[in-house]
């Protein structure tokens, strides 16, 4: 006997929070139709069983130890979330610059030396998605350069 298609989003739902694109694209091949697929969606989400914002406020809260805004906004684009529902999540995800400070000083401890391992350092920290204002900030402390730029 086949599961029915509330069985599976129920059980789908149960290991864990999706958003309600994520959700759609995984039944699509079970549902008989588009309607039936958008019925139950829009049925679970009456239900609070599926929320687009809940998924991000856990998402974010999972991810942002070790990602920046950039990738994590990016991330829940990817997965269908409304651009609202991204922001409301991103502000309830704390300091961007604290975080980075805590993912720099997990991976380094130490400011850079010289400006390869400025650079080095820099570049991990904009690859995990802070940004570019961010990277500067955590990377003063202590910086003195010859040329007297900020870079």
């Amino acid at each position: 006997m086949t599961p029915s298609l509330r069985q599976r989003a129920l059980g789908l739902l149960a290991r864990r929070e999706y958003s309600r694109a994520e959700l759609a694209r995984k039944l699509a091949p079970h549902a008989e139709s588009e309607a039936e697929l958008e019925t139950l969606l829009d049925d679970l989400a009456a239900r609070r069983q599926l929320s687009d914002a809940r998924y991000a406020s856990e998402r974010v809260a999972i991810r942002a130890r070790r990602y920046g805004d950039a990738r994590l906004a990016q991330e829940l684009r990817q997965k269908g979330v409304a651009e609202e529902t991204v922001a409301a999540a991103l502000a309830q995800g704390g300091s961007e610059l604290e975080r980075a400070r805590q993912v720099w000083q997990k991976k380094f401890a130490a400011l850079p030396a010289d400006l390869a391992e400025r650079a080095k350092q820099t570049r991990f920290l904009l690859s995990r998605g802070f940004a570019a204002a961010t990277v500067r900030q955590v990377l003063q402390g202590g910086w003195d350069d010859e040329s007297g730029s900020d870079w």
